[in-house]
């Protein structure tokens, strides 16, 4: 099995480590690579179990630095639409959001990356509304990580807190879409056999995105999250004309 998807486990590997640095998670990137190799329900499948030991190899790793106040306030209401879109997955068109959320993303990114100096109001609403979308992208299209990033970095949160905090929010999330995929019987038995590669990918690739991040400065840091996410959203609407 390794040999058949070596491409896929190299490129599953990369994806880690730039959604460690980057700080929203690998699946933005993940979701677009499993797709060459798998069905696309497949691939939502793979992607939550994947995720959730990602997740947990950046919590270990970054375990100081979560915000419990953010992350409850950003992950309940995340938690409870990533069910919801997880469930819609099987009827609501997945191009057609994917390309209106690529939109919106590349335009806020654009406007964040030259007002670096503006921040949004810390409250609770701006929290619950994070949550609900980034929640709810997660369930429907398997990615909704770079609403929640988007959200984090117009926090301006110091980076280790930003990582600590989306990975704690994300492993709610991914657990909790990956019983709902479940039970919509995504997850086939002959891919299952891919996971323990991707565990093993989900610690190190966390682990050497770590080392990159201690020599990027925080200015820096806040720049490589909007450039991924703009970059990323463009391939998205990029792929839909093609």
């Amino acid at each position: 099995m390794f040999e058949k998807y070596y491409l896929f486990y190299l490129l599953a590997f990369v994806a880690e480590v730039i959604g460690t640095v980057s700080g929203f998670g690998s699946s933005i990137l993940f979701v677009p690579i499993a797709a060459i190799f798998f069905d696309f329900k497949v691939v939502l499948g793979i992607t939550a179990l994947f995720h959730v030991f990602s997740n947990l190899s950046k919590i270990v790793l970054f375990r100081k630095g979560i915000d419990k106040r953010i992350a409850l306030r950003l992950g309940i209401p995340a938690v409870i639409f990533v069910i919801i879109g997880a469930f819609l997955s099987k009827i609501v068109p997945q191009v057609e959001l994917e390309l209106i959320m690529s939109f919106i993303l590349i335009l806020l990114s654009v406007y964040l990356i030259f007002y670096s100096n503006k921040t949004i109001e810390t409250n609770n609403q701006n929290l619950y509304t994070g949550g609900i979308i980034s929640g709810f992208l997660a369930g429907i299209i398997g990615t909704g990580g770079a609403i929640r990033g988007l959200t984090l970095t117009a926090f301006n949160l110091e980076k280790d807190i930003f990582i600590a905090t989306s990975a704690l929010i994300d492993l709610g999330v991914d657990s909790s879409r990956a019983v709902v995929y479940f039970l919509n019987d995504y997850m086939v038995k002959e891919f299952l056999v891919t996971i323990p590669v991707l565990i093993i990918i989900s610690i190190v690739g966390s682990w050497c995105g770590k080392l990159i991040l201690h020599k990027v400065s925080q200015q820096l840091f806040r720049y490589i999250v909007l450039g991924v996410i703009v970059l990323t959203s463009i391939v998205q609407v990029g792929k839909y004309f093609l």
